[in-house]
């Protein structure tokens, strides 16, 4: 039975005290790169050194594996025969483009105005810690929780590393079938939905495959004064283009119309009537949410992004190979190749090749009516009291997609309130964590831990 204590009540002084520790987890410069020797692995081991000494209580007193470069905690719970919790976190972090556009250094681990600054602090670092602390707390108090937890943090999710795979693989041997999974990906987001005031915490119950697909064009080149019409830079260009003005069709998945349905209780009138009304409206609905671009297209539709280009190396040679890349991101419902067969009739052009560089399926669709959705909501509720649970397609991918072959209620969301600018900040400059939203993160696991459904 889940059990409520008023927001009033909450501790408020959590974050302040645990702050200090996830600035110092980022002074570890753990970047993931694609190119082995651009990891410091020295950086790694010292963040898992760092661990055991921030955290002793949850080092002393859970099992611990590695799994590769990941970790993976086990807590014994009282009721050895329930199946457990997975609360899931990644500690690598994507490079830094220019350290000087910084305001505070990305890896200097400042504390000021209130925030935690640098690189992690939002991607994925805080979640981490914050779970960690959470732990490292009831440990203190003598906690036992009712279900076993398992505490999965990766090291490689920012290049869509295996490391998570590994871990749940290892599960699945022993025959641990987790009763939830959940993982970064949602927060409490301010501003992210027109029309709607309060902060809204998006739940992702499903996130969207991923694949980049090479496409090349070969030609027999030559000498730039003399060139022939279509050839290979040209030919691609013409499928490029073709791409980005024939995007995939629209539509709004059941998931977004129940989102909607949520959001209508903090709209303005005339908007709330149409969100209350999504199932019947989906059509001028799906209409308007693509005329908004951004994230409101996305969730709409398979999104396919240019994002790399490469013909001759020399200004004044006609190139024998131009190559494109395109990253898509594959709504529920549609598959690899439904994409790739769609991609060749949209460029209509044999001579076009379309390469799977990688690729991974969209995850499948975690329930709404089960306990365990009701218990994140219940949690959102007690500790974030002026927002709109919601569940939702995620548009990126997390770590959590390698754990839906062995449990059925897979989540992403980050306890986090992020405004647009924080939002904005992931993966690029500035990124920084309030103390006081912090503190709510703790407190939202610790309610977590507390809670657990029979």
């Amino acid at each position: 039975m889940y059990t409520s204590t008023p927001a009033a009540a909450l501790p408020r002084d959590r974050g302040a005290a645990a702050a200090p520790k996830l600035a110092r987890l980022i002074t570890c410069r753990t970047v993931s790169s694609r190119v082995p020797g651009e990891v410091d692995e020295a950086e790694f081991a010292r963040f898992r050194a760092e661990l055991a000494v921030l955290f002793p209580a949850v080092h002393e007193q859970l099992a611990l594996e590695e799994v590769g470069g990941g970790l993976l905690f086990h807590w014994q719970g009282g009721e050895p025969g329930s199946d457990p919790l997975v609360l899931m976190a990644h500690y690598d972090v994507v490079p830094v483009q220019d350290e000087s556009t910084w305001e505070h250094p990305p890896f200097a681990g400042v504390l000021a105005d209130g925030y935690v600054h640098g690189r992690g602090a939002l991607d994925d670092k805080g979640s981490l810690a914050a779970i960690l602390e959470a732990v490292e707390t009831l440990l203190a108090e003598g906690f036992v929780p009712s279900r076993s937890v398992y505490l999965s943090f990766g090291d490689n999710e920012e290049t869509a590393g295996d490391t998570a795979a590994h871990a749940a693989a290892l599960l699945q041997e022993r025959g641990v079938r987790p009763w939830l999974v959940l993982d970064e990906g949602g927060a409490v987001a301010a501003q992210a939905f027109p029309f709607v005031k309060p902060p809204v915490a998006v739940i992702g119950v499903s996130e969207k495959g991923i694949l980049d697909v090479e496409l090349s064009v070969g030609d027999p080149g030559g000498h730039a004064s003399t060139p022939n019409r279509l050839g290979a830079a040209a030919r691609l260009a013409r499928a490029v283009v073709r791409l980005d003005r024939r995007p995939f069709p629209a539509a709004l998945h059941p998931v977004t119309l129940e989102m909607l349905n949520r959001l209508a209780a903090g709209a303005s009138p005339l908007p709330a009537a149409l969100f209350a009304r999504a199932a019947s409206l989906r059509l001028p609905l799906t209409r308007i949410f693509g005329a908004l671009g951004g994230e409101p297209n996305a969730l709409t539709r398979t999104t396919v992004a240019l994002t790399q280009l490469a013909g001759s190396k020399a200004s004044n040679v006609l190139p024998t190979r131009a190559t494109a890349n395109a990253n898509v991101r594959i709504a529920p419902g549609e598959s690899i190749e439904s994409v790739l067969r769609r991609m060749r009739r949209t460029i209509r052009d044999r001579k076009v090749s379309l390469r799977v560089v990688e690729g991974s399926e969209p995850s499948p669709v975690s329930s709404t009516s089960n306990a365990q959705f009701a218990l994140l909501e219940a949690v959102v509720r007690e500790v974030f009291p002026d927002a709109i649970p919601a569940p939702y397609i995620m548009l990126g991918g997390t770590d959590s997609r390698r754990f839906t072959a062995i449990s059925d209620a897979v989540y992403r969301f980050a306890p986090f309130r992020m405004d647009k600018a924080a939002r904005g900040s992931i993966h690029a400059d500035n990124e920084k964590l309030s103390v006081a939203t912090f503190g709510e993160g703790i407190e939202f696991y610790r309610r977590l831990l507390q809670n657990p459904v029979p």
